[in-house]
């Protein structure tokens, strides 16, 4: 899906790891979460409360995931989940454009 539709923004950023890696709340009519971010090169790590799909629309990292031994490369498009009350690490290299959706 390219582009989201009937849905409110939160104008407040989320902003972490001193404003490297920047991110807006997306809600749906349906009461489902979803983040859009952009995160700058560097090595950040993420605790998880709620299950969570993460979508890479571009950039070049390595993401430790606590379901695999190797990490998974990404150049460019990927989708991987991140299980409930975790966390992952990601190694990014070239900037990266995201979308994080919230799994109740």
């Amino acid at each position: 899906m390219d582009e989201f539709k009937n849905v409110s923004v939160v104008k407040k950023a989320n902003v972490y790891f001193g404003g490297k890696v920047v991110s807006r709340t997306v809600r749906f009519e349906d009461g489902s979460v979803k983040t859009l971010g952009f995160m700058q090169a560097g090595e950040y790590t993420f605790n998880t409360a709620e299950a969570e799909i993460m979508e890479f629309m571009s950039g070049e990292l390595e993401v430790d995931l606590p379901d695999r031994r190797e990490p998974l490369i990404i150049n460019g498009e990927c989708t991987f989940e991140v299980p409930a009350n975790s966390s992952f690490t990601l190694r990014v290299s070239k900037p990266a454009d995201y979308c994080c959706s919230f799994i109740k």
